[in-house]
């Protein structure tokens, strides 16, 4: 009997280009793989049954598997055993990278197929605003994608999230490698605040469209400062270029949204040696770049010790995964 697992990356969000949809096209993205957290599951055939294996998120584990079956047209069924998982609605992709994990591992033990990014996206419906977590599930790395057509009778016909949205997949339009020896340093305060679903809609209609200045100078950030940055892998001017985003268009809302807490370890994070820090999506993953695993060590204990004083949280060090998600047979 075939066994698959698989492990996917996680995801770092640096923001929305345009929200302003005013030149056709809306959204556009920029963010990086992590090679943790991760979301790890493993899966053997089930006649008729599905079964599942998990301390957390039953209900959305099941509705995901009851819809790849439907649009697979496949009548069977199957046993799901969840190992890990990204923490969800803090800002990691996590539902993303679940709902393509699971639609690869069915594929692969029923049609003996990986199915392309275009499918994996159609039949689990995400990647209707970002590409980011799509791209980096295949192959991880850096990925700029330029969004979806906008307008009447085109991909996106309303300034909606991923979650509300079903727009094909954003177009991808580059990918670099990330040095593994930039490292994140990333705290999820327990103060922070959660958006997810109705909340994420309703603050996109509260706050889009963003205006052309505003879109402008994001966009001239990314195209004139942080893609340079990724291919000349000068770390200094990638961290000040993701700062400064974080007071600019959408993603200054993002951050606006968030208890002051978060905008107090940002701040942090660059008191104590950071070259940039931000948030990632809405939050509440907040984020420090560093250089090297030494300076993440003493820049997650620091960390530590400040958010103890703050209610508390989870902190951890991650790095980036320039090789996307694993999935292999096993005994």
């Amino acid at each position: 009997m075939k066994k698959l697992r698989i492990k996917t990356v996680s995801r770092l969000h640096f923001g929305l280009i345009d929200l302003n949809g005013s030149l056709g096209r809306i959204d556009g993205g920029i963010g990086l793989a992590l090679n943790y957290p991760n979301t790890i599951l493993e899966a053997t055939p089930e006649t008729k049954d599905i079964i599942i294996e998990t301390e957390s998120q039953e209900d959305d584990i099941r509705e995901i598997i009851e819809k790849v079956i439907k649009n697979l047209n496949i009548d069977v069924g199957v046993k799901i055993k969840v190992r890990e998982l990204i923490p969800p609605h803090v800002g990691l992709g996590s539902k993303t990278q679940l709902s393509l994990a699971i639609a690869s591992l069915i594929s692969r033990l029923y049609i003996d197929n990986i199915l392309t990014p275009e499918k994996l996206a159609k039949i689990t419906k995400r990647g209707g605003t970002s590409g980011i977590g799509i791209n980096i599930f295949y192959q991880g790395g850096f990925i700029l994608d330029g969004g979806h057509s906008f307008g009447e009778s085109k991909d996106k016909e309303a300034i909606l999230p991923s979650s509300a949205s079903n727009a094909p997949p954003a177009l991808p339009l580059l990918r670099y490698e990330v040095p593994p020896d930039w490292y994140f340093v990333i705290t999820i305060p327990n103060a922070g605040k959660h958006v997810n679903g109705i909340n994420e809609v309703n603050i996109f209609k509260k706050y889009c469209p963003i205006s052309e200045e505003e879109v402008g100078k994001f966009a001239r950030l990314v195209l004139m400062k942080i893609l340079p940055s990724i291919m000349l892998k000068d770390i200094n001017s990638f961290g000040e270029g993701l700062t400064k985003l974080q007071k600019i268009g959408f993603k200054k809302h993002e951050v606006d949204l968030q208890p002051a807490l978060i905008k107090d370890i940002m701040k942090f994070y660059l008191d104590n040696g950071a070259y940039g820090s931000g948030i990632s999506s809405f939050g509440s993953v907040t984020y420090g770049l560093v250089q090297g695993s030494g300076n993440a060590k003493r820049l997650k204990k620091k960390t530590e010790d400040f958010i103890n004083k703050h209610e508390g949280g989870t902190v951890f060090i991650t790095n980036p995964n320039n090789s996307g998600s694993t999935i292999y047979e096993f005994s």
